[in-house]
Formats: C-alpha cells, structure tokens, sequence
C-alpha cells in the first residue's frame, strides 16, 4: 500500500503522507507501498551530508548489489507504467544546475536568516524551493541537508513516541533496532547503499545534537553532579573537544557495509556516554535516524507516532482538528480545511494564519511546538487566534474529533446542458477506487457526457490505488513500471477490459501534483485517453515501503524502486506534462448551482477543462445521433 506525502507540511492531525507518515497491522513484514510526494524535500539523491565540519572518511568499497527483498508485499509508490530496458536501476542524476548568481545570493542569504532564528522548518522548504530554481548547486545542497538535520532532531523531539524510546531503550536493544534498520537498507533500498556517507551523516548528526538545547536538557547533560552548570554548552572548550574525538572516532572506521556501522555506532555510543555521561541509546537513535534520512528525501526514520500516523493516512481517518498546516513567517498558515472537520465547523478558513493557540503566541515558538499544541486527545478542546490577511483576528475554541478524510470531493455536475462532471481527488487512498465507482454511478444517472477529474495538489498515495483509477479509464494497455535494484521490485501493471468508463476525461495537474498522481496522469496521457491541462507535475518519481521495526513500535520508510510511464519515462525530476499548459493556483470547486466558488477568472485551469469536457461531450452527442 502506499500513501501521500504532503511536502514541507505540518499536520494538526496525524496525517503524514509525506511529511510526518501514519492501520494497524501485525509488526512483522509488513511493506506498505506508498507513492507519495517529497517528505519535505525536492528528490535529491545520493547527496553527500553537509555540515559546518567536513570528516575525512576513506573511499568506501561498494556492496554486492544483491539485493535481498522482502516478501512480495506490493510496495509500489507511485505507479508509473511501462519498463525501462535494463538499465542501472539509480535514482536520476542531479539535473545541470542553472546559474543566476543574484538570485541564487539571495537565496542563500533568506537562508541563512532563517537560521539564524533557528527556524528550521523554514528553512528546509526555503532550501527545498530553491533546489528546484538552481537544481545541483553544491552550497544549496549542503544547506539543505544541514537544515534537513536540524529540523529532524527538533521534529522527534517534539514527539513523545520517540523521547519514549530513548528512555525505554537499552542500549543493547537500540543498538538492536539500527542494525535491523541497516539489513532492511542493505536489502531493499533502490541503489546500492552509500555506506561512508551514512558513517559521516551519522556523525555530523551528533555533532549538531549534542550542542542542542533541547537534545541536552531530553537526555540529562543539562544537569551536572553540583546541580549548577549547564552542561557541555557551558564550555565552549569542552565542547570543540568532545567534537573533535567524533571525527578521530570516525577516522579510525573504515565503513564498507552495515556491520561497519554498527560497529561505528557502537564506539561513538560508548565514546559519549563516557566523556559527556550521553546515555548510549540517544546515540544510537541519532545514527538509525540519520542513516535513514540521508539516502534521500522520501526514505526518513518513522517513530512510533508517525508510523501510527501512516497507517491511519491509509485508511483516511485520525483525530484531531482537520486541518493542514505550514509554517509561514512565525505563523501556521491553513493550507487546507478538511471537509466536515472540526477546524470547518468551528469557521477555520483555508488561507488563515495561526497566530495563537491557547494564549500562546505561535511566534515565540518552534514550527513543532505550535503545532503540537493542537494535537490532543479525542474530546479536547483547544484555543484557536487566527486571521486572514487584511481582517480582524478571531479566536475559536475547537473540539478534536474522530475525522474521516474523504477521497472523493466536489462531486457535481457543473454544466447539466451538456453533461460536464467533476470529480475532485485529493489523494489516493485505501477507498479512493470504490468511492470514484459509486460517485460515477450516480454521476451517470444525473447524465453524465463527460468528466473533469481534478488532481491539482495531490500529493499522491497509494500506488495500487492508483492504478485501481487508472484501470477504470483504460481499456488495454500498460498503466506504470517500477524497477529496483532488486528483480523482485519490478512490476509491471496492466489495464483491464472489464468495467472500463469510456467517457472523455479531461485531468487537471499542476506542480502540486506528485507520485501516485503522475501515475495516473502519465497513464492517461500515454495511452491518449484524455486530456491533461494545467502546469507541469510535480516530478516525484519513486516507490516507497514501509517496513515496521522491531522495537519501539517504529519504522523506515524506504525508496524502493522507481516507476515509469507507460512510454518508459522517468518521471523523477521531470514530471508529467500537459496536453495544455494553464498556470492557476486557485483551485476552485462547483457550487449547489454548478458555478465556481471562487471567480472563474482566478482558475483559468479548471476553466478550460470545464470548456474542453464540455467541447467533448457535444461532439460525443452529434457523433451519436
């Protein structure tokens, strides 16, 4: 199965597509197939890690690429049709970088503001947009892995799952934990894993850690035997120190494969625990967290909350308010309100801005901690100070509740005349498929001549899902491929004859619309089934797993393959183009009356496609008679 992942936002929900990740099912092998947009972060691969201090480490020899696999649990991401011939299954290269040196200062320069207010989330998708505008630059690269660091050690610990196991974990059995994460790495990741990479990943990890105010005071260096001191981060001295016999520690490992970085972890554990009294398993949760995030920018570390989270995204329900967040200028800003959610009810409007949330003002604190404050128990209720540009603010008490996200919205018909219908998806999960059969049942009945099917901003989700809506539309033909680095990882899906709707299509795509989107809209535009109209997809272009862990309840989620249209495309980094290409960030919905919400003239896209069905469904009408 698979899920999507929304890039660079935080959910007031337990939702993590891509960004955090949430079911519940046996813990044993279990991989879940997602095709989901960048977990916070535009496809790099294979980067090396950047920090402030670079460590030597000796060139690395290569494992066998022999990649043993899991069972074959469908894992599939975003199912793009059609086979490569039998290339070196790697991810994309870094495409040519492009120069403008004023802008590519400014960049940088927003980018050290942000961390310098230690606004890391911030300046993760600071880093993340600008990777887009200047693919490949070096500076960016090492600044956004540096950013993608920080961030990660803030975001776990702000999560109560992961704090848990540090405390819970003995070191024996966290050490347990990172060499399973290792095999599963070893086994089934997509390229032949970067071993030294991850080695001197791990290190930068801990060299940022332990002169972390928020990792000392979770993990005990704070206090000293007196009770007054403040640590290691009272000497600065002490610190360059404990510092530099990382990198001595580093040096004196040459890393080729997993038990090489266990072996690592386990003196550097060792190492800090006895100079700086750090407790072995905070160690070794750095090093599975860094290994799994510095592969590339969809496989992360899931703590146990997250991995919750996934699995609750597969089935399209959580608790909590029902709203989607992202950090914006010391504000959370409301990216979406989930149709009949609390945060709808209680009169929470998309574009809203966060300034508040129980007194607390959302500028005094971190992008996580504002964003926990309105998570809670079922029942709860929280204070909400948000404003739309240009108004008065407005404070809302909201109750968090039991929320379904529907995969189905704006179901109408918007033009009875000539049969026009609208199908908005908003990702692709576990119902997505029945759900659109039924909808177009009664579409049909309400006289249905043809459909508009709206994917602007999915961010993807479930591969098999993915190609379930697709096999609806097609009547023969390859929907996507994947190709990993094992055999096992290839799969090849076709449509059927049976059940196929043979009304025109017309898709709507834009940059938003990632993974399992680009599936399905690579699919229809390959096979010429329909029509694409709107702006270039986002270009996420591989599969993920997610393989549960042994201890703590946690997990990896893990790039397994790549997938390809039905014209053996790539589609990473380069996304699905439209037959018609109409830049619109509105998106707009049909109202009881068949109109636009929003004016007409602010989605020019879904304009067109309504005139584009609408073209289709007349000549469809004459061509009969």
């Amino acid at each position: 199965m698979q899920t999507g992942i929304i890039p660079n936002r935080f959910l007031a929900f337990p939702r993590t597509w891509d960004h955090p990740f949430r079911p519940v099912m046996a813990l044993s092998l279990i991989a879940i197939v997602l095709a989901i947009a960048p977990a916070g972060a535009w496809a790099q691969t294979l980067t090396a890690p950047y920090t402030r201090t670079q460590w030597s480490v000796p060139q690395p020899r290569q494992l066998d690429p022999q990649p043993r696999q899991l069972d074959p649990q469908p894992r599939q991401l975003d199912p793009q049709p059609r086979q490569l011939d039998p290339q070196p299954r790697q991810l994309d290269p870094q495409p040519a970088m492009t120069a403008d040196p004023s802008a590519l200062s400014q960049l940088l320069q927003k980018g050290e503001q942000l961390e310098s207010k230690h606004q890391w989330g911030e300046a993760l998708s600071h880093y993340e947009q600008a990777l887009r505008q200047h693919p490949g630059n070096p500076s960016l690269q090492r600044l956004h892995d540096l950013a993608k660091l920080h961030y990660g050690l803030e975001h776990r610990y702000h999560d109560r799952s992961f704090r848990q196991s540090v405390t819970s974990l003995a070191p024996r059995q966290a050490l347990s934990l990172y060499s399973e994460l290792l095999r599963k790495i070893d086994m089934h990741y997509v390229n032949t894993p970067p071993w030294p990479q991850l080695a001197r990943r791990a290190v930068a990890a801990l060299d940022i850690a332990i002169a972390d105010k928020l990792f000392q005071q979770a993990n005990g260096l704070f206090q000293q035997a007196n009770g007054l001191s403040n640590g290691i981060l009272s000497d600065s001295n002490r610190l360059a120190e404990v510092r530099h016999e990382l990198g001595q520690a580093l040096n004196r490992h040459s890393v080729n494969g997993p038990n090489d970085l266990v072996s690592l972890a386990r003196d550097v554990a060792l190492l800090l625990e006895r100079q700086v009294g750090l407790p072995q398993s905070a160690v070794l949760m750095e090093f599975a967290a860094s290994a799994a995030g510095g592969l590339d920018n969809y496989s992360a570390y899931l703590t146990g909350n997250q991995l919750r989270d996934v699995y609750s995204q597969i089935e399209g329900n959580f608790v909590g308010l029902g709203v989607e967040l992202r950090a914006d200028q010391g504000n959370l800003l409301i990216v979406h309100v989930i149709p009949g959610s609390p945060a709808e009810k209680a009169g929470i409007l998309k574009g809203d801005r966060i300034v508040a949330v129980d007194g607390q003002m959302t500028a005094s604190l971190s992008t996580d901690e504002a964003a926990a404050l309105l998570t809670g128990e079922e029942g709860t209720w929280v204070q909400v100070t948000a404003y739309a540009p240009g108004q008065k603010s407005r404070v809302m008490r909201v109750r968090r509740e039991h929320v379904n996200v529907p995969s189905l919205e704006g179901v109408k018909i918007v033009d009875a005349e000539s049969g026009v219908a609208y199908v908005r998806v908003p990702a692709f999960q576990k119902t997505t498929s029945r759900d659109l059969e039924a909808a177009l049942w009664e579409l049909h009945r309400q006289g249905m001549r043809s459909l508009v099917l709206d994917l602007r901003g999915n961010p993807g989700g479930l591969l098999t899902a993915s190609v379930e809506v697709a096999d609806k539309f097609l009547t023969q033909g390859s929907i996507v491929s994947t190709r990993g680095r094992s055999s096992q990882e290839d799969f090849n899906y076709q449509a059927h004859y049976g059940g196929t709707w043979r009304v025109p299509l017309v898709v709507l795509i834009d940059g938003d619309s990632a993974s399992a989107s680009e599936i399905f809209a690579g699919a229809i535009k390959d096979n010429h089934r329909g029509l694409l109209i709107g702006d270039r997809s986002y270009g996420k272009g591989s599969v993920q797993g997610i393989f549960p862990l042994g201890y703590a309840g946690s997990g990896i989620r893990l790039t397994t393959a790549k997938f390809f249209s039905p014209s053996g495309q790539a589609i990473s980094h380069h996304g699905v183009l439209p037959d018609r290409k109409v830049k619109a960030h509105l998106t707009a919905r049909p109202n009881d009356q068949g109109l636009i919400i929003e004016p007409t003239v602010q989605d020019a896209a879904l304009s067109k496609a309504i005139e584009a069905a609408r073209t289709e469904a007349n000549r469809q009408r004459v061509a009969t008679r």
